[in-house]
């Protein structure tokens, strides 16, 4: 339990200081955002103050008074994209754009393209006015390339966080799951060996009552009973390691849990077997297969309510066999049929929950099969399969 807890804790904390140094982060670069966006708004407005300059000098000015400074603004200018426009909205100039310069625009396609880049640049920042000899020009300008990267940043800071908080979350997860695993199957292999004790009490007993006058059926019936309750802690001192499977002929193991189940269910199921051969071989663990067809068998009783119709049918084809378990019972919806192999879901008043997931590990872990819904429909029945490659 305190495992559990700490767990959490550590899960709490971990959320919560990463989500403080991202919000630091996105506040931090939020800040430098802006500050960059001024400082690029101020760059323009001196590149303005350039062109004006410009404007307001004679040629002879040009050559003996005017300082090379404004020339130097404006040729520094190399990463922010601008357009120079008049009052009319003619455009004038233009600089760091995609688009050869060509003061009379000839060119369609350069025409558009200058258009599309100047709705951009209105919808992004006000124009700058620069006002000479009783004109007025107007500099239209967009985010610099590393400002555009910056408003990405964040995003990708989230998806950082995103990716942060799912390795956390599978890493604690994997470790609950670990611990539960640990949980079942020690309790599994205890409760192998607290049934070990009777049993072979039970065993003694038996010996007795065949030196005794009973009744040979009944000593058979309870001997055969005895033998089950010893396969059953066999299959669950086998949960949490790997079984050892050898080549079986799986028709004889599948109808004998067939047989077992007929004889103690209610005479108002009618049972059916068949086989497409007398001898089929696939490397099994044979006690973990029969629980396997047991549990099928068991939640098709179940689900007829103790009356009804039910097949077992093995087919095989070059490379796999095929199980198939029948009922006439209640049916699911196809949205059940993954659910029900998810341990803890039931539909029963009693129950873990644990059977079909159970088979779903027998089968697929451990056989390298599968096991599945083949069909089902709601009041008339479900069918599920299990494939196991053929030896």
């Amino acid at each position: 339990m305190s495992f559990f807890k700490n767990t959490l804790w550590l899960k709490r904390i971990s959320i919560l200081t990463s989500f403080l140094i991202v919000s630091l982060i996105l506040w931090n670069t939020y800040v430098f955002f802006q500050k960059f966006k001024k400082a690029e708004r101020a760059k323009m407005e001196l590149h303005g103050d350039a062109i004006k300059e410009f404007n307001t000098t004679t040629i002879a000015e040009l050559d003996e008074n005017m300082s090379p400074l404004p020339s130097k603004i404006i040729e520094k200018n190399k990463d922010v994209p601008m357009i120079l426009v008049d009052f009319d909205g003619k455009i004038k100039n233009w600089n760091n754009l995609d688009i050869k310069r060509e003061l009379d625009i000839k060119i369609e396609k350069d025409s558009i393209y200058l258009e599309k880049q100047l709705a951009i640049m209105k919808s992004q920042n006000e124009p700058i006015k620069v006002e000479y000899l009783g004109k007025a020009d107007y500099i239209y300008y967009k985010d610099s390339d590393l400002l555009d990267k910056l408003t990405y940043y964040p995003l990708a800071l989230l998806l950082i966080l995103v990716l942060f908080l799912a390795v956390i979350y599978l890493f604690f997860n994997s470790n609950k799951v670990a611990e539960q695993n640990k949980l079942w199957t020690g309790m599994a292999k205890e409760t192998a060996h607290q049934i070990g004790t009777p049993l072979s009490s039970l065993l003694g007993w038996i010996a007795i009552l065949k030196t005794e006058n009973v009744n040979d059926k009944y000593v058979d019936e309870i001997e055969k009973d005895v033998h089950r309750l010893n396969t059953i802690a066999n299959r669950f001192s086998k949960i949490g390691s790997l079984p050892e499977l050898k080549k079986t002929e799986i028709v004889k193991e599948t109808k004998a849990a067939f047989d077992y189940l007929q004889s103690r269910s209610s005479k108002q199921i009618s049972f059916s077997f068949s086989s497409s051969n007398n001898e089929l071989f696939a490397n099994l663990n044979t006690e973990l297969y029969s629980w396997v067809i047991e549990n099928l068998i068991k939640n098709a009783i179940d689900a007829m309510l103790g009356k009804g119709t039910l097949e077992v049918a093995i087919s095989d084809t070059n490379k796999k066999i095929k199980i198939t378990v029948s009922d006439t019972g209640k049916g699911m919806s196809k949205s059940m049929y993954k659910k029900i192999f998810k341990p803890g879901f039931t539909t029963k008043k009693r129950g873990w929950g644990l059977g079909l997931s159970l088979s779903k590990r027998i089968i697929e872990d451990y056989h390298n099969g599968k096991i599945f819904v083949k069909k089902s429909e709601l009041g008339k029945g479900t069918t599920f399969e299990v494939q196991l490659l053929k030896n």
